[in-house]
C-alpha cells in the first residue's frame, strides 16, 4: 500500500515539473505577445488621433535567450524591404509619421527608404525620442519636418570603410609619402573619395528643394566630410543652427510607445527610478508614468 502511494506522489510530482516546466517555456511567448498586441494597438490609435500611417524603426539591443550575449540590431535590408512595403500600403494624400531609434546602419538600405520618404506625396514627418544616428540621420532628413524629444540627437552621416571613416583614410593619404603607402591602403582611398562624394551628393539633392541651394551645400558639407567623429551629438539647438527642419514638442504617445520596446530582461538594471511623474513640489502627480 505505501509503495502504491509513493508512487503515486512521485507521479504528480513529475507531471508538476512538466507543467511547469512548459509553463516556463510558455510565459515569455505570451509575455511577448502581449507586448506585440499593445504596440499594434497603440499605434492604430495614434493613427487614427492623427489620421497618418504610423511606421516605426526601433533598434534596441537585443539578448539570445539560450546563451545571453547581447545583439546589437541596424538598418539592414529587411528594414529597408518592410519600410518601403509600408509606404506601398499608404495612400498619397496620407501622411506618414516615422518614429525613428536606430544608431545606424547600412548606407544602402538608409538611402532606399530616404528615396522612398522624399517620393511620397503626403508630409512626412520623423519623430525622434532618444537617438538616430548616421543612417537614422540620412532618414531624418529625408522628412518635411523632424520632431525631436529637447535631449534627443541626431548625428553625422560621414561613411565609414570597416572601422575607419573614409575621411581619415583620405587624410593618412595627403600626410604621407605616396611611396610609402601600401596598395590595399591606396584602394581604400579611392574607395573612400567615392563614397564621401556620392553620400554628399544624396544628401544635398536630399534637401535641396526645401532649403535652398546654398544651405543644402552646407548641410551636406557638415553631416559627410569627417568634420566630427562619426559617433558626434547633434542635438536640437545645433539641427537648428545647420539648417535641418527640426523641432520640439514630441508627442506623448511615442514616449508611452517606446515604453512598449523593453531591453531585454534578466540583467541588473543600471538605472532605476520611481517611475511617476513628480509635480507641485516634489509630490508624485495623478496619473501615473507619462
Amino acid at each position: 500500500m505505501r509503495s502504491v502511494v509513493n508512487e503515486d506522489l512521485i507521479g504528480n510530482i513529475g507531471s508538476l515539473f512538466w507543467i511547469f516546466l512548459m509553463f516556463a517555456m510558455l510565459m515569455p511567448l505570451f509575455k511577448q505577445k502581449m507586448l506585440d498586441v499593445a504596440r499594434l494597438n497603440l499605434i492604430r490609435s495614434m493613427e487614427k488621433k492623427r489620421k497618418s500611417r504610423i511606421i516605426t524603426l526601433i533598434h534596441r539591443q537585443e539578448a539570445m535567450a539560450f546563451l545571453g550575449f547581447p545583439i546589437f540590431k541596424y538598418i539592414d535590408i529587411e528594414d529597408s524591404e518592410q519600410v518601403l512595403r509600408a509606404i506601398r500600403l499608404t495612400p498619397d494624400d496620407m501622411p506618414i509619421d516615422l518614429i525613428l531609434h536606430t544608431p545606424g546602419g547600412l548606407v544602402l538600405a538608409a538611402e532606399q527608404i530616404a528615396f522612398a520618404l522624399r517620393k511620397h506625396n503626403a508630409p512626412v514627418r520623423v519623430f525622434v525620442p532618444h537617438y538616430a544616428m548616421s543612417g537614422g540621420t540620412l532618414l531624418a532628413l529625408a522628412a518635411d519636418e523632424v520632431i525631436m524629444d529637447e535631449n534627443a540627437v541626431l548625428g553625422p552621416v560621414d561613411p565609414q570603410l570597416g572601422k575607419y571613416p573614409a575621411a581619415s583614410i583620405l587624410t593618412v593619404i595627403d600626410e604621407k609619402d605616396k611611396n610609402e603607402i601600401d596598395d590595399e591602403t591606396l584602394i581604400l582611398a579611392d574607395v573612400s573619395r567615392k563614397a564621401l562624394k556620392q553620400v554628399h551628393d544624396f544628401v544635398r539633392d536630399l534637401i535641396l528643394d526645401r532649403v535652398g541651394e546654398a544651405r543644402a551645400e552646407e548641410i551636406a558639407d557638415a553631416l559627410t566630410t569627417g568634420k566630427w567623429t562619426h559617433d558626434y551629438p547633434i542635438t536640437l539647438e545645433h539641427a537648428k543652427e545647420l539648417g535641418i527642419p527640426v523641432r520640439d514638442g514630441l508627442p506623448e504617445e511615442v514616449y508611452a510607445l517606446m515604453e512598449l520596446y523593453p531591453q531585454p530582461p534578466g540583467r541588473r538594471p543600471s538605472v532605476e527610478y520611481v517611475p511617476l511623474p513628480y509635480r507641485d513640489g516634489g509630490k508624485p502627480g495623478k496619473g501615473g508614468a507619462s
